[in-house]
């Protein structure tokens, strides 16, 4: 009866965002009340308890989370206000006359950037619009991105969902990194491959691009791993792509390559003036000050990284027993250094203070209820670690599955981030899941918590929310469904190949 009870906050986020299609901030901030009456009348907590474990997962929540979404969300929006990402795209849409080159420089290579950057549905919107600027056929480039963006999620918006579940589960962040990026080597490296082939109609799309594709692959997933074991969350994606797009440019400048005529872009007979290197870099500024403030405050940089990480203040805010920390890092937080590094970039693309204001405003107030939903979640989140409703479902699964768990681990995630379209909030849902059922088998929690993530970025392919943000960025708001359809097989062939990999990778010794 208890694990009944206790999955009811998750059931009903299922239901009201699957079938009621209620928004995510009310459907969150309904499964909130569920859970604290639950926790209140149920499962033993006080009100005082309730509120105050509540209160630990707001300010978790506020800082570093929603601070880090926020600098990242202003970052692109400032590229947008100054023109900035017009030349951005120009000068990735001329690198290629193959369509299928073309299509991993944007999608593979830039959109992974922006998920490392910014996240939250700009590594599909923007790739996919790109795409569709120069020729692509919609559909099929949304579901090209949905499926590229599947694998770089845990990584994504400079490190936060891991560092969010690391936080949760207690976990090392690099032991946590370093089993993310090795559980989902295999699907990130199948992603451009299978990108490949889906905007180009089938297998025959291959023929000649597998060199070109097997570069793209390597240059991306060889550098993500290396960075993900250590150095830490925020980079890998971000150093991974970087490297990625630079290889990619120099390979379609340099291998001999023969264009079928089905995959010819066809020239726009539009004059464009040249794109001065200068140009070039005050278009990349933000995003070249970004990866190096990162870089300079990682833990590579002890001398920077040391001192600023001193600066911090820890509080205690649940009032029972066994009460977490909340560590509040005041400068070495990828928030604060990315909101440095976009004014640094800004103000040498001539933007005002004013400007930057502005646009800082606006980017707080169209988000406010992305602000809602993750407050929300973490705040469910903690009423449900702290009065033992995630206890009461570990134990029924772990009855249920035993040994076997690892192979339905990743399903989980799935789950979350079909329901939640976002790695942070599948995190959330079931980091303390994940890390208690792992204790109670005998596995590693830092493993099952990393296949969580694996699985969490596999059910953004058929999240509502992600669909509809592809659709409306490519201008085929209505054709939800015809996505859906053709992403689902690509979701089912993730999340099988993820829980065997999750299963057999430690019998093995992979890990």
């Amino acid at each position: 009866m208890n694990f009944i009870l206790a999955l009811v906050p998750i059931v009903w986020l299922i239901v009201a965002m699957s079938v009621i299609k209620l928004p995510g901030y009310k459907a969150c901030l309904i499964a909130l009340a569920v859970a604290a009456l639950e926790g209140c009348f149920i499962f033993g907590l006080t009100p005082v308890e309730t509120i105050t474990a509540a209160l630990e997962g707001i300010l978790n929540a506020l800082w570093p989370i929603i601070l880090v979404i926020i600098a990242a969300l202003f970052t692109y929006n400032m590229t947008l206000e100054t023109g900035a990402m017009e030349d951005i795209k120009r000068m990735l849409g001329s690198l290629s006359n193959d369509n299928r080159i073309l299509m991993l420089i944007i999608a593979w290579g830039f959109g992974n950037f922006m998920e490392g950057m910014a996240g939250f549905g700009t590594a599909v919107a923007i790739p996919a619009g790109m795409l569709v600027g120069v020729g692509f056929d919609p559909i099929l480039a949304v579901v090209a991105c949905l499926v590229i963006n599947s694998t770089p999620t845990v990584f994504g918006s400079v490190g936060v969902p891991a560092t969010t579940l690391a936080g949760i589960a207690g976990l090392d962040i690099l032991t946590l990194t370093r089993y993310a990026a090795t559980i989902q080597f295999v699907l990130t490296f199948l992603s451009p491959f299978l990108a490949v082939i889906i905007i180009g109609g089938g297998l025959k799309a291959m023929k000649g691009m597998f060199p070109f594709t097997l570069i793209a692959s390597l240059s991306f997933v060889i550098p993500q791993f290396l960075t993900a074991a250590f150095i830490g969350a925020e980079l890998p994606n971000i150093l991974g792509s970087i490297i990625s797009m630079v290889i990619m440019v120099a390979a379609a400048k340099l291998l001999p390559h023969q264009v079928e005529p089905e995959y010819l872009i066809k020239a726009s007979g539009k004059k464009e003036q040249p794109m001065t290197l200068q140009k070039g870099l005050t278009a990349w500024a933000p995003f070249i000050f970004t990866f190096l403030f990162l870089l300079l405050t990682s833990n590579l940089v002890p001398v920077i990284h040391d001192p600023l990480a001193a600066i911090k203040s820890s509080v205690q805010v649940y009032a029972g027993e066994n009460p977490g920390t909340l560590n509040f890092f005041w400068v070495n937080t990828p928030g604060i250094i990315i909101f440095i590094a976009s004014f640094c970039g800004s103000l040498i693309q001539k933007a005002s203070p004013a400007t930057m204001w502005k646009v800082l405003c606006r980017t707080v107030k169209t988000n406010v209820k992305t602000i809602l939903t993750v407050c929300s979640v973490l705040a469910v989140a903690k009423i449900m670690g702290y009065s033992g409703m995630i206890s009461a479902i570990a134990a029924v699964l772990v009855r249920v599955t035993g040994s076997f768990f690892p192979l339905f681990s990743p399903l989980i995630g799935v789950i979350g981030g079909f329901v939640t379209g976002s790695g942070t909030s599948t995190a959330v849902l079931f980091g303390s899941l994940q890390a208690q059922t792992a204790q109670q088998i005998g596995a590693d929690p830092a493993w099952l918590c990393a296949a969580n993530e694996m699985g969490g970025g596999v059910g953004k392919m058929l999240c509502p929310q992600s669909i509809a943000i592809g659709c409306a960025a490519v201008g085929i708001v209505g054709s939800e469904s015809k996505i859906l359809g053709k992403a689902f097989i690509y979701c089912l062939f993730y999340a099988v190949l993820g829980g065997l990999i999750c299963f057999f990778f430690p019998i093995l010794g992979l890990v």
